[in-house]
């Protein structure tokens, strides 16, 4: 029989502390990863309304942050993150590297999602004279809508992980559960419980994404 540090309560903020630091970062980054990845798009060389200067801006930038791994872009903008949030450790202070993280990496998803789309469905809009607002959210958007799911089904799973590493500097959640009891108590059971935890919430949304997936593709 496992021995544990831990309590019922514990555990349970830690559990609400995740869901809060995943859905607000998700819909954060959501807001604006979506707009950057449809400005790679229709910006882009031979888009709907090709800019080369905000591509050229856009494009290396969002390379950029999506090359530090998350840890040290934690670390790295904590003066950033004590000027929004007066400070540097908690579920708050943990949410606004993670926007950050998940923002230009959305962008960049929707990118790929959007460029799926048949360029034959793209010539027929600006054949019927559709303006670039119509071709982006009347032809480009739904038809890549499947795809987008599993985009952001990747994405919360990627926040996921993301709010765990957010426990090695006190972000809160199963991740600092798992550092401060886990680890630096040895306790095995702690352990267990957020590797069972972190699997069973990577397993469910990736089914629920795959599921509403095939739904939007099946109409």
């Amino acid at each position: 029989m496992f021995q544990t540090t831990i309590t019922y309560d514990q555990f349970i903020q830690s559990l609400q502390e995740t869901l809060t630091m995943v859905s607000i970062s998700l819909l954060a980054g959501i807001l604006i990863g979506l707009p950057l990845g449809i400005l790679l798009v229709v910006t882009r060389p031979g888009g709907v309304i090709e800019n080369k200067w905000i591509f050229g801006i856009l494009n290396p930038v969002i390379n950029i942050v999506r090359s530090l791994p998350f840890i040290i872009l934690l670390v790295a903008i904590i003066p950033f993150t004590r000027f929004i949030v007066h400070t540097s450790i908690g579920t708050a202070a943990a949410i606004v590297p993670l926007i950050v993280f998940i923002s230009p990496y959305i962008g960049r998803l929707v990118e790929n999602s959007l460029l799926e789309v048949n360029e034959g469905i793209l010539e027929a809009a600006n054949a019927m004279g559709a303006t670039p607002f119509q071709v982006i959210w009347h032809f480009l958007l739904p038809e890549a809508f499947g795809s987008l799911i599993l985009t952001f089904t990747t994405a919360t799973i990627g926040l996921i992980g993301a709010t765990a590493m957010a426990g090695t500097v006190g972000g809160g959640g199963i991740g600092d559960l798992a550092i401060s009891y886990g680890y630096q108590r040895f306790d095995t059971f702690v352990m267990i419980l957020t590797v069972v935890i972190l699997v069973i919430f990577v397993q469910l949304i990736q089914s629920i994404g795959n599921f509403l997936a095939r739904r939007v593709r099946r109409h």
